[in-house]
């Protein structure tokens, strides 16, 4: 029997390969399907079964098209409906995968369909499940998703509730848990950053799983403090249930070079977005007028997935040298498929040619701390509401960069803005989409909050109210 993960860091995601006796199964795929049919084949296995853990909403699964070329059959849970055929698997349905054993545990909670799958060896030994988005590593998954007409979060967490207890803490504490997702998605509130653990760790750590816990106080727990989910989760959840293009047909379609003149044409009269994916520190020094600037070194996709409003919006990008087909990946790993090409040669290319270039103001957090000793600043802190809570500059505004679109209006045209995030990366996004706008006098502190609390810059602390 052989069990590997293959986890996708950049969107804290985990998909599963499972095989014995020269048949194999993939648990929540990613959209790339060919790379788990080249390691079926390394193997010398054929993919009998495709399981699905749920209707994923942060990523589109490729379970459609890895089924359409190897035959695989796709597994949902039980009242799973789809525009594709799959089998509905029944609340303890066995699945033979060589000669290991699956088992379906319908886990309702994270959404209606959720399910489990236990996975038990050779031998007959229970070895691991296969939890999705039931059961995380120090968390388990966000009861808000799957609301619908009188279905609320609270009704979605009691049946999470009941779905840990009588599915999955009766089980052998030796049993190992892997889940869909890992620390940074936002499919939980504080997952772990490590991707796996024994099922008797998690009932000692994991506050979901407090043998003492009653339903109404993990109810309460659960749903405390959940932000609303970014906005592409419903979009993808509907592109896993009919049937979408593979990655093939999106690369023919996006990962061509665009001279010039066809780039400023998609760009200035077809409305296509400009996507600036290099380092940070190169689209400061200096970029395309009203580009947007998405960096793929680092949380790519999800933040694409939470900025651009619209799947169907058409993309044009500028990437670094060698990184253009995994850029047009990652974007239709969250269902950004109508990427029109990048700019050949790159920005260099465009520079070269005497076209229009813009750059960004950039300061040290000690430039910073001398102009705020001179003037009163706009500061805005683009991270999340619970890293701003727990500390940040006195008197700055939380201006969370994920929900940007929706705040623009409180800012105001020509007033001058100070932007930190924690190291860098999201001031920049925050920045570009700001230029964009034509918010114009914008200013990024480079080095974020890290570089920030290396100063004396006045700072302010949560501090718990006391008791009594």
């Amino acid at each position: 029997m052989k069990v590997e993960q293959i986890y996708t860091g950049c969107l804290a995601q985990g998909a599963y390969y499972i095989e014995s006796a020269g048949e194999a199964a993939i648990i929540d795929p990613l959209r790339e399907s060919q790379s788990y049919i080249n390691k079926a084949e390394k193997e010398g296995a054929k993919i009998k079964y495709i399981f699905e853990t749920h209707f994923h909403a942060d990523f589109v699964s490729g379970h459609v098209d890895l089924s359409s070329k190897t035959g695989a059959k796709i597994v949902y849970g039980p009242g799973a409906k789809a525009d594709f055929e799959f089998h509905e698997a029944k609340d303890g349905e066995w699945f033979e995968i060589g000669e290991v054993k699956i088992k379906a545990l319908h886990t309702p909670g994270h959404t209606l369909e959720s399910t489990t799958y236990l996975l038990v060896d050779e031998a007959g030994k229970e070895h691991a499940i296969f939890s999705g988005d039931t059961l995380f590593i120090g968390d388990v998954g966000r009861p808000d998703l799957a609301q619908k007409g009188d279905m609320t979060q609270d009704d979605l967490a009691a049946m999470l509730y009941d779905s840990l207890r009588n599915q999955i803490m009766p089980l052998s504490d030796d049993i190992i848990v892997y889940p869909a997702h890992g620390a940074g998605s936002a499919c939980g509130k504080n997952m772990s950053k490590e991707t796996s653990d024994l099922l008797g760790n998690q009932k000692k750590s994991n506050y979901a799983l407090r043998a003492d816990m009653t339903k109404e106080e993990f109810v309460k727990e659960v749903t405390d403090g959940l932000l609303p989910p970014p906005q592409y989760f419903a979009q993808n959840v509907a592109m896993n249930k009919s049937e979408t293009a593979g990655l093939d047909q999106i690369l023919e379609k996006g990962n061509v070079p665009l001279d010039i003149a066809t780039f400023e044409a998609y760009a200035n009269h077809e409305g296509a977005l400009v996507l600036d994916t290099r380092p940070q520190s190169d689209f400061i020094k200096g970029h395309i007028p009203n580009s947007i600037f998405i960096g793929i070194n680092g949380n790519f996709a999800p933040w694409v997935g939470a900025l651009v409003t619209d799947l169907q919006q058409e993309i044009v990008f500028i990437a670094p040298e060698g990184k253009e087909e995994e850029v047009v990946t990652r974007l239709s790993r969250v269902g950004y498929d109508n990427t029109l090409g990048y700019l050949e040669g790159g920005f260099e290319a465009w520079k070269s040619a005497g076209k229009d270039v813009a750059d960004m103001v950039s300061i040290s957090a000690d430039q910073f701390e001398e102009e705020m000793k001179n003037k009163e600043l706009n500061i805005l802190d683009v991270r999340k509401p619970g890293e701003f809570e727990a500390e940040h500059i006195k008197d700055a505004d939380t201006f969370p960069l994920d929900f940007i679109n929706d705040n623009m209006h409180q800012l105001e045209h020509g007033k001058e803005y100070h932007v930190h995030c924690l190291g860098g990366y999201r001031s920049v996004i925050a920045a570009s989409i700001l230029k964009s706008r034509g918010y114009h006098d914008v200013i990024d502190i480079a080095g974020g909050w890290n570089a920030i609390k290396k100063t004396s810059i006045p700072t302010t602390e949560f501090v718990c109210p006391s008791e009594g």
